[in-house]
């Protein structure tokens, strides 16, 4: 049975505790959407769920992180190692632009010969040719390397990326549990570095995000652990515009074995994030991953963004996901779960209604 006194608590808009987070994880599944959803309407009074135009250009797949939970890397013996030339990234952009796109998320993982001054050129190279193009790009473990790579620290490779042309840095989180960072992923930051770069962009004026990649043989006390290293970060920074959780894709991986997460605990996961990260206005429904049916669901359980229609994803698609979207149909999604369907910019700003 449900805590009275913690839906009480829910229903006034008051921040709960972790230990009381942990406890809606046995709620009845429509009991915590219902009372996520109502945790949306009061906190931005607003039913208009967004998305945007945006692609992902992954400029390499050559990446010395070796990730066991990525499918992507050219480790993974998936896919042939690349390296993209700057004359297949212009081309890329010049088709995001063609088709209405605003954004790009240039991302290429841990190169072993890449230097702060790799990422740099790539940044000048497309903000000089496509000014009014926003660079929604890299991540905090990119950042570090950049730093550890050239041997300069992570404020000083914020400053050069700012001056370069770069807008923000999405806040790729994996699962910020270092006991699962040591078994997934040792190779990259830990929790700690990545608060660090959240810290620096926000002391340079440069927004960023935070996602959670669940499912990878961690304890409901570690996934409430990621969300309150999130939320204590955004109280520090007020620097984070939107949460994106999604569920681990095994297949493929160095981590097939385990049994992916179910869509009813993507819907938990979902709204305990609406309920428990109050100071986060945005909270993605993540369709790429959980596919259109479920993500239409998760509008009515906190969430209130649909991300990117991304013309270009495959990192996700080497796990086997091939899951495709278009403008009409997210409209068409949005609109269906009762909701006002908007197309946004990166700042988040309505830029087109639907009627």
């Amino acid at each position: 049975m449900e805590n009275k006194k913690l839906i009480k608590k829910i229903y006034a808009g008051k921040r709960i505790s972790p230990r009381e987070a942990l406890e809606l994880f046995d709620w009845d599944i429509l009991e915590l959407g219902k009372a996520a959803d109502l945790r949306r309407k009061n906190s931005l009074k607003s039913s208009q769920v967004g998305f945007i135009i945006d692609r992902i250009i992954n400029f390499t797949n050559v990446c010395e992180a070796a990730c066991k939970f990525c499918a992507f890397h050219a480790k993974a013996n998936r896919i042939e190692e690349y390296n993209l030339s700057m004359d297949e990234i212009f081309q890329k952009v010049e088709a995001l632009i063609e088709a209405g796109g605003s954004q790009v998320m240039l991302q290429g993982g841990l190169h072993p010969d890449y230097t702060a001054g790799n990422y740099l050129t790539l940044v000048k190279s497309v903000k000089d040719r496509f000014p009014f193009v926003y660079l929604h790009s890299f991540s905090p473990a990119e950042a570090v390397h950049m730093a550890r790579k050239s041997g300069i620290t992570i404020d000083e490779v914020i400053v050069a990326l700012k001056s370069a042309g770069l807008d923000s840095m999405p806040g790729a989180s994996d699962l910020l549990v270092d006991r699962i960072r040591k078994q997934v992923s040792p190779r990259k930051i830990t929790r700690d570095e990545w608060c660090e770069v959240i810290r620096t962009l926000a002391a340079h004026g440069m927004k960023s995000s935070a996602t959670m990649t669940y499912g990878m043989g961690e304890t409901n006390e570690e996934r409430i652990d990621h969300l309150t290293v999130i939320r204590d970060i955004q109280d520090e920074t007020k620097n984070l515009r939107a949460f994106i959780p999604w569920s681990f894709s095994p297949a493929n991986t160095l981590m097939e074995d385990i049994v992916p997460a179910t869509g009813m605990t993507y819907l938990k996961i979902v709204a305990i994030s609406r309920i428990f990260l109050d100071n986060i206005p945005y909270i993605q429904a993540g369709w790429l991953t959980e596919g259109l049916k479920l993500a239409q669901i998760a509008l009515s359980f906190g969430a209130n963004d649909m991300g990117g229609v991304l013309t270009e994803e495959v990192v996700v698609k080497a796990t086997g996901i091939n899951t495709r979207t278009n403008i009409d149909e997210l409209v068409d999604i949005i609109k269906n779960a009762g909701k006002d369907p908007v197309q946004r910019d990166s700042e988040y700003k309505v830029i087109r209604s639907f009627k």
